[in-house]
């Protein structure tokens, strides 16, 4: 089982962690704890490098499998023996991009479920941009320029971002906990990772997030589709 450290600090750029699996194939190595985000919920995972033994391995893919995160090393070298002290840093830059967009995301959001009460059928983000579905029967240009204008209003109030880990009993509680038009948990999913946009917006998410929606900056729909009936899609870049 790999300790999720970016779940409790997305400011985590380098950690320490000991090697408990490798698998010579894929190149892939587990870690005991990791920071790299592995992907999921439509936000990309995180690239970097992994020094061992006074190597540098580049990260170039993660993934998760069960209880485990794998994390895909390129270049040549030899890989490294389990129980072999690694040192890890992500790609920061990129990292902060993904927080920045996933938060633009999640303000998007929460401004259009309060505002018009659509729920999201989909999403998915690259550093700096990002695509959001809902459930709108009908979307015109004044509606999406009213919705890029209250986004850019929820950005600028500075709310605070909290992120807290919950029984699922206890999260299942919180109404509207999913924003989602289908139930992405899974029934075995005892704890539930929540992020809460303080006075805007809470849901159950798994990714990583600034810590204030002043840090987003700002975002500009640069176009929308009609993707089905009740199915319309923003697209945003993070400015």
């Amino acid at each position: 089982m790999t300790k999720l450290l970016y779940q409790t600090d997305a400011y985590l750029k380098e950690f320490s962690a000991v090697i408990t699996s490798v698998d010579v194939e894929t190149r892939a190595v587990v870690l005991d704890q990791s920071a790299f985000y592995p992907g999921g919920g439509g936000q990309p995972c995180d690239f970097g490098s992994l020094e061992i033994a006074g190597v540098t391995y580049p990260v170039e893919k993660v993934k998760k499998q069960g209880d485990d995160v794998l994390h895909f090393l390129g270049g040549t070298n030899p890989l490294p023996s389990i129980n072999s002290a690694a040192n890890g840093t992500l790609d920061w830059a990129r990292r902060h991009q993904l927080m920045r967009t996933h938060t633009a995301l999640h303000i998007l959001c929460g401004t259009v479920f309060r505002d018009y009460g659509a729920k999201v059928t989909g999403g998915d983000m690259d550093p700096l941009k990002g695509r959001m579905d809902f459930e709108f029967e009908n979307m015109r240009g004044e509606l999406v320029k009213a919705i890029e204008a209250a986004t850019n209003f929820e950005i600028g109030q500075g709310r605070e971002i909290r992120v807290k880990i919950l029984p699922r009993e206890e999260a299942f509680q919180i109404p509207d906990l999913i924003r989602t038009k289908i139930n992405l948990l899974p029934e075995g999913i005892m704890q539930v990772r929540t992020v809460e946009i303080v006075g805007l917006d809470l849901q159950a998410d798994g990714g990583t997030h600034v810590a204030n929606t002043s840090e987003v900056g700002a975002i500009k729909v640069v176009d929308y589709k009609s993707k089905g009936a009740i199915n319309k899609r923003i697209y945003i870049e993070v400015e």
